[in-house]
């Protein structure tokens, strides 16, 4: 990684958790350059303002990138195998950015920010359409509407993950590892021949 790229991950992991803590307004561009260990021009130079910071935050550390990669590297053409995959490492990623969750959903005057991080799970979508249109080209999935399948999937997990989120313990016992297994074993009856 070269040393722009290093300021500039430095700058964004320094300002998730800062807001984090403080809130967005609740913290300076000059404080999130300090905790980088870097100048406040530094930061104006690379991202311009706090709320370009904070998208280019988003847009960086959101999921898209890794779940092309596995939908490109890692599906083995397997229903439960690749919903249990897919779904195990939408988690991981959720989790690793829950803070950054936090910030865009706690502050309303964000709601552009969070209208902007819209585009990854657009691209979930379109990437499980194109999966399950594929499984059912080769018959190993019933025909049903793509959108639809790949539109339940993503809510039942992110539902999952804001549940979780917001201390899931006080509502059920059901762990993390038992819901995937399970809501994968559901999809998966429903949707073979």
């Amino acid at each position: 990684m070269n040393q722009r790229q290093n300021n500039k991950d430095r700058l964004l992991l320094a300002a998730i958790d800062l807001m984090a803590k403080k809130g967005y307004n609740g913290v300076s561009t000059k404080e999130i350059a300090a905790a980088a260990g870097l100048s406040e021009m530094t930061l104006f130079r690379h991202f311009g303002t706090k709320r370009y910071l904070l998208e280019a935050a988003v847009d960086r550390f959101h999921y898209t990138e890794d779940m092309i990669q596995v939908f490109q590297e890692k599906l083995v053409w397997d229903l439960r195998a690749d919903l249990y995959l897919l779904a195990d490492r939408y988690h991981q990623i959720m989790n690793e950015n829950r803070k950054m969750i936090l910030i865009v959903l706690k502050d309303a005057e964000l709601s552009d920010v969070m209208h902007k991080a819209q585009n990854h799970p657009r691209q979930l979508k379109e990437m499980l359409m194109d999966y399950f249109t594929a499984m059912q080209e080769q018959g190993k999935m019933i025909a049903t509407n793509a959108e639809a399948q790949a539109m339940t999937f993503m809510w039942m997990n992110y539902g999952a993950f804001m549940t979780h989120l917001h201390q899931a313990e006080s509502i059920t016992s059901i762990t993390m590892q038992e819901f995937k297994e399970n809501s994968v074993d559901l999809f998966v009856r429903a949707l073979t021949p």
